[in-house]
């Protein structure tokens, strides 16, 4: 009988071995249980044994008995590693949609402190400041805000509403895995209010995260902040995550000498409980969040004390203190016969409280969020044809109290949608969508959403995109530098439901074009793209009086075009350049007149160097980057009603930026950093209009078009098991 060797010892007998006698015309095949009988001849005494995909045995036999013999398989090879470097930024060939993936290795080629920080070794997204006080960086992309970006956080609507303004800075860097990018309108799967792009950030996961993690950061102008994982598997099918992050800055800066905070003294506390469970055996995978937030910013003039200065006119000053809870479920089944057929569950559910004050102006909103989402995925005849379809609800309940008045309200939509996806797996894919949302303030509306992709050659990819975003703008919560100024507010708007303001509603049309190269034996790409963004209505925001900020409805037409070259290219080995220009012509019809979007660069040139020594046996090796943003000049607003000392130019001057960050990898378990940024010392001039008369009519904190604070350098360690 010729059975299987095997690691079990499980008698498998082997069905149609071939058995013979060598040197000899006789043999036989095994049968079903591998059993066979062959006559003995005593002029052959070598039996042998073969069969495909094990080694063939010879047997001595001298006499006629029964034989068991175990065959063992001939596929066991030496192992064989095979290697390949992820690259930190990644740009698909094969998606219609135009996607850049941020992974970790990116985000650790700046301090990344937090996602809004996140973003500065990379051209997609541009990073300006929003005012002279909080330090708050502001992202946009194509030229438009963070508003007419739909954030997300595992897809799940995060950054919006009450958290428009600082809700970037509640994500710590280290909880990120990835960032994904996408230009133009999304998909209709996430909702209708990505107009310009989506972002979405992948958290770090307690299955393949670090079990411990701690990294420490200290800055020369006294901002300290710990981060620290804490992950363990409980059992084959559950993981748990505890993420605490804490950051705190006592120390005063004001080297421009005005009077007035460079940047705020507080702290934050930030605790997340991350669960997951999957049991791929069954197809079932989940993740459950449960978050805690409090943040607490003083800003304003250096000699304010809030126990003795608030609401008086000793002293300017403002208290920003916020708190969060938040917590998601995501639900996925697949079917374990049918790979290609799932079921997901999305639902989210957050609190946002914001108290705050700024000199003897008050600003208070309360946020609570109730998000659910239930999606189905499916082919159509074979897996080229694809589909997505579901149902969508959302609540929005907002108590906001601007000084004395109350703009409290509720916002409720209903929607479906479904989406369609063509891949040939060669030249062409295709993505179409449309949905159908039924909101209390907005209407009845319909988003339709189509992307497509074309390969004529190798490596080279064309995409063309177009859609439609609508949204309801939360003015005050999106502009809260308004509030640190003497300016009036005026809505202006009559028509509409909230503020008396139409929803914002906006066309988006971009193609793209993205080429793979290999230069001196080293992989490159280029990328080009071009966006418009077409308003159809937008909630006018006018800062051209410098006395108030008007709100009102776009009357005439407001577009925004971007254009940008990028080049990237591995030019020596283990350094990689990427660059990137853009141009950006942004113009709407103010009361005014037609006018260039204000503190917003019209030509921007970036550029990041990147070199890693070669790893030693141990890991140990050196990580080395240098960015440079340089920003063309900047239309100011119109300031000639002021005084004459208080009067600002028509135009910014242009300037440079220049980071830099070194790295040493002592193992796979520690390293240090050091870095600095605006390393040229770059401050703007005057940044606080009427910074000697804050209670004046001229006072403004909104003018910024530059960095606040000047050169800065910072230290500090990852270490992980």
């Amino acid at each position: 009988m010729v059975k299987e060797a095997n690691p079990e010892n499980k008698h498998l007998g082997l069905a149609g071995a071939n058995v013979y006698w060598l040197n000899s015309q006789t043999g036989t095949i095994t049968k079903e249980d591998g059993s066979f009988v062959i006559p003995f001849k005593k002029e052959f005494n070598r039996l042998v044994i073969s069969y495909v995909g094990f080694e063939s045995d010879t047997l001595l036999v001298n006499s006629p008995k029964m034989i068991h013999h175990w065959l063992k398989p001939s596929n066991e090879l030496n192992e064989v590693v095979v290697r390949k470097k992820r690259e930190s930024v990644q740009k698909s060939f094969f998606s219609p949609q135009n996607v850049v993936t941020i992974n970790s290795a990116e985000l650790l080629k700046a301090a990344c402190c937090n996602l809004s920080e996140s973003f500065e070794t990379n051209p997609a997204i541009d990073v300006n400041f929003s005012d002279a006080l909080t330090g708050t960086k502001q992202i946009q992309m194509l030229g438009l805000t963070s508003p007419y970006l739909l954030i997300t956080q595992e897809n799940i609507p995060m950054v919006r509403g009450a958290s428009q303004a600082y809700g970037l800075t509640f994500t710590p860097g280290t909880w990120v895995e990835s960032i994904q990018i996408t230009k133009g309108a999304g998909s209709v799967v996430n909702g209708y209010e990505s107009i310009s792009g989506q972002i979405n950030t992948e958290l770090v996961k307690p299955l393949t995260d670090n079990s411990l993690f701690v990294n420490g950061y200290a800055n020369m102008n006294g901002r300290l902040e710990l981060n620290t994982h804490l992950n363990k598997k409980l059992t084959n099918k559950w993981s748990a995550g505890l993420y605490l992050h804490a950051n705190r800055r006592d120390t005063m800066e004001d080297d421009n000498d005005d009077g007035f905070l460079e940047a705020p003294v507080g702290n934050q506390i930030n605790i997340l409980n991350r669960w997951q469970y999957q049991d791929p055996s069954k197809g079932w995978v989940s993740f459950l969040n449960l978050r805690f937030l409090n943040d607490e910013k003083q800003v304003g003039e250096t000699n304010f004390d809030p126990a003795n200065d608030k609401f008086t006119t000793n002293s300017w000053g403002s208290e920003i203190n916020t708190q969060r809870f938040d917590t998601s479920l995501k639900l996925g089944y697949v079917f374990p016969e049918l790979p290609f057929q799932s079921f997901g569950f999305q639902t989210s559910y957050s609190l946002h409280k914001q108290d705050s004050y700024f000199g003897l102006k008050q600003y208070n909103i309360d946020h609570e969020s109730i998000y659910s989402n239930l999606l189905f995925n499916s082919i159509i005849g074979d897996t080229k044809s694809k589909f997505k379809t579901g149902f969508t609800f959302a609540y929005d309940g907002y108590g906001e109290l601007v000084n004395s008045l109350d703009y409290s309200r509720v916002d409720r939509s209903i929607g479906a949608f479904f989406e369609y996806s063509y891949d040939n797996l060669k030249e062409w894919s295709l993505t179409a969508g449309i949905r159908v949302d039924s909101h209390n303030n907005l209407g009845t509306f319909v988003t339709p959403r189509i992307h497509a992709r074309y390969m004529p050659w190798e490596r080279g990819s064309f995409r063309a995109s177009v859609g439609r975003g609508k949204r309801a703008a939360n003015i005050f919560a999106e502009n809260q530098q308004l509030f640190a100024s003497s300016r009036q507010i005026r809505l202006l708007g009559t028509t509409g439901n909230i503020f008396g303001l139409d929803p914002e509603d906006a066309w988006n049309y971009g193609a793209s074009f993205l080429q793979g190269f290999n230069l001196f034996s080293r992989v490159g790409n280029i990328t080009v793209d071009y966006y418009v963004t077409d308003f159809k209505n937008q909630v006018v925001v006018d800062w051209e009086n410098p006395q108030e900020v008007s709100f009102y409805n776009l009357e005439g037409k407001s577009m925004a075009h971007s254009f940008q070259f990028e080049v990237n290219h591995n030019i020596l080995r283990n350094v990689e350049l990427r660059t990137a220009y853009k141009f950006y012509d942004v113009e709407t019809d103010y009361n005014s007149g037609s006018l260039q979007k204000p503190l917003q660069a019209q030509h921007r040139f970036f550029a990041n160097l990147g070199y890693i020594t070669v790893a030693k046996a141990n890991g140990s090796h050196w990580r080395m980057d240098y960015t440079l943003h340089t920003l063309g000049k900047q239309r100011l607003p119109n300031t000639s009603n002021n005084p004459e000392e208080y009067q600002l130019g028509d135009y910014s001057p242009s300037y440079s930026l220049m980071n830099a960050q070194l790295t040493k990898v002592f193992n796979e378990n520690l390293e240090i950093y050091v870095g600095g940024e605006n390393l040229t010392n770059f401050t703007q001039v005057n940044p606080v209009v009427a910074a000697d008369n804050p209670f004046g009519t001229s006072f403004d904190t909104t003018m910024i078009y530059g960095p606040v604070m000047g050169r800065m350098f910072y230290a500090g360690f990852r270490y992980k098991l």
